[in-house]
């Protein structure tokens, strides 16, 4: 059994509930997840609220880091101790899950499984809106380990693009 933090109606926060579930192997395709880290976003709020309708019971989160501990038929990308990270999957406020394979980003040396849970719907939105809406190309670097925003330089678009701060 694995803890979950669902909600079985809509609501403010108060529907929230800590409930056990089992989590079985995973499945083709599939890798289960030990996550370390959740992110926490705006959106978790507006599907709990049912302003985006979500199947019910429904667990919350969608963007999470952790560490692969089982592997799928059919998966060769990912293997037990990798280190991972996604968004875009409803229900990360948990302990462990069953996840797609092909949704998992492997976690470089470096980077942090907390700082990958807090960015990864905020780093592919500077992505889409830099890039695919404006045309603009980014320049990656590391800042320092403890830098808030670990990764983006966005001075250097600035600079690159003349944009105003």
């Amino acid at each position: 059994m694995t803890k979950v933090v669902r909600f079985h109606k809509t609501g403010g926060p108060e529907v929230l509930q800590l409930d056990d579930v089992s989590v079985g192997d995973p499945g083709q395709g599939q890798v289960r997840i030990r996550h370390t880290a959740i992110g926490v976003n705006f959106v978790d709020t507006y599907q709990r609220s049912g302003l985006y309708p979500m199947q019910l019971p429904q667990a919350a989160g969608n963007e999470a880091a952790g560490v692969v501990d089982a592997v799928g038929a059919g998966v060769t990308d990912l293997k037990a101790g990798d280190r991972v990270a996604y968004t875009g999957l409803p229900g990360s406020y948990c302990e462990q899950r069953l996840v797609p394979a092909d949704r998992m980003v492997k976690l470089p040396q470096g980077v942090s499984e907390e700082v990958a849970a807090s960015m990864m719907l905020k780093g592919l939105t500077v992505h889409y809106l830099t890039l695919l809406m404006l045309g603009y190309s980014l320049q990656f670097r590391q800042y320092s380990r403890t830098s808030p925003v670990y990764g983006l330089d966005d001075t250097q678009l600035k600079k690159k693009k003349k944009l105003r701060p």
